[in-house]
């Protein structure tokens, strides 16, 4: 099995570019929306600002490491002491500069004198860099951070959007990285598909295709979306210890961080130990491709978000109760802008927008009638194009075909 040290396709992405790219768009965003300066802190927003990473999923629930990044300036980022050492040479980060934590686990009871401390660092630093207006765009906040930032006279505002907005669209590097990182994903899946038998448990058949995800250069999975047999319906039970039985539907939805932090986003479905569906099988499966060949099709830039979901194909009513949580949503690193929800779904806070030229979006299919035996769970990621939609995944929506 190649590595992903080994593997000559990783060395025809250009990451430098990937990360100039990155850089100009949130650049952009920040003109566009009049702010001076973005405080980023969550993880993932960090990796796209900065190109570094530092026990991603540790720092999601510990505050250790944030970036300024300046709308005419530099990027200055903040790290533990004993990390600095891990963005030395990435042009992508001008200034490394050791961070001041205040979570209360790493601190206690200093946690309010950290928070101030922490304060004082981000103020100075925008001061520094010409920041002197009242208002500073922060994509995550803990209540501690807002109020000592608004005792040095910081207004803070969201600056999630600002952030979702510069992710959104891809350049032709982003999206030959992403090609490769799905890749990974889709050899992952084959390997899944030939270990898979009767008599193996859900939790054995999760920890292979993340184990083959890992050492194909993947990271962490996002989710634990694999189930079979009674358990795929309703949608998202986690795996467990069920056996798999001969004939079972497998359906499980991939959430895997690959290569480069690409959030690879695919969902298959078949049956255990490689029998024909059953006639109520096939029909979720003949259900479940119709709604994607729809859904995709329709996906042009310029198209409204609020028409599309309109447009959208119909799930039969007897499945429409037991649906999926949205139609389609952005994808790079992770679930992003836009997510688009079914028409039924619209008070749960539906928003508009149009969908643009290099856009990564997933579209998602789950068929599983309400109370129902099993259900179907399929998804895609297509890149929006001026010449229409093409499907990135090179996996075949039927095992047969692997």
């Amino acid at each position: 099995m190649s590595t992903v040290n080994d593997d000559p396709r990783r060395d025809a992405v250009d990451e430098k570019a990937v990360r100039a790219h990155r850089g100009g768009r949130i650049r952009e965003e920040l003109a566009r929306q009049g702010h001076e300066a973005v405080l980023v802190v969550d993880p993932v927003n960090l990796r796209y600002a900065t190109g570094t990473r530092n026990m991603q999923v540790w720092t999601m629930h510990n505050i250790c490491r944030y970036a300024l990044v300046f709308a005419q300036g530099p990027t200055v980022l903040f790290d533990l002491a004993t990390g600095r050492h891990l963005s030395a040479g990435l042009e992508s980060v001008s200034d490394v500069r050791t961070s001041i934590p205040f979570d209360y686990m790493l601190v206690g009871g200093n946690a309010e004198r950290m928070a101030e401390r922490w304060a004082a660092q981000v103020d100075d630093t925008l001061r520094e860099h010409g920041c002197t207006g009242d208002r500073i765009a922060v994509d995550r906040a803990d209540a501690l951070m807002v109020w000592a930032l608004e005792r040095r006279g910081r207004r803070v505002v969201d600056g999630k959007s600002l952030l979702e907005h510069a992710r959104a669209i891809k350049s032709s590097e982003e999206i030959a990285a992403f090609r490769f990182s799905l890749r990974t994903c889709e050899e992952s899946v084959r390997s899944l598909h030939a270990f898979v038998a009767p008599g193996m448990s859900e939790s054995e058949a999760l920890g292979h295709l993340v184990g083959e995800s890992i050492a194909r250069g993947g990271e962490y999975p996002e989710t634990r979306l694999l189930s079979s047999g009674p358990r795929t319906n309703p949608w998202f039970q986690e795996t467990s210890g069920r056996v798999l039985q001969a004939g079972d539907l497998l359906s499980f939805d991939t959430d895997l961080i690959g290569p480069m932090g690409f959030y690879n986003d695919i969902s298959r479905s078949w049956t255990v130990g490689g029998s024909r569906p059953s006639p109520a099988q096939k029909t979720l499966f003949d259900i479940s491709r119709e709604q994607l060949a729809h859904n995709i099709e329709l996906l042009r830039p310029g198209v409204a978000f609020l028409e599309y979901a309109s447009r959208a194909y119909r799930l039969p009513d007897l499945y429409l109760a037991n649906r999926y949580a949205d139609i389609v949503h952005g994808c790079g690193l992770g679930v992003e802008y836009p997510f688009v929800l079914y028409p039924e779904d619209a008070e749960d806070g539906a928003y508009d927008g149009h969908f643009e030229a290099n856009m990564i979006v997933c579209v998602e299919s789950y068929v599983g009638a309400l109370d129902g035996v099993e259900g179907v769970k399929l998804e895609q990621p297509v890149l929006i194009t001026d010449h229409g939609p093409q499907i990135l995944s090179e996996l075949p929506l039927d095992a047969a075909d692997f």
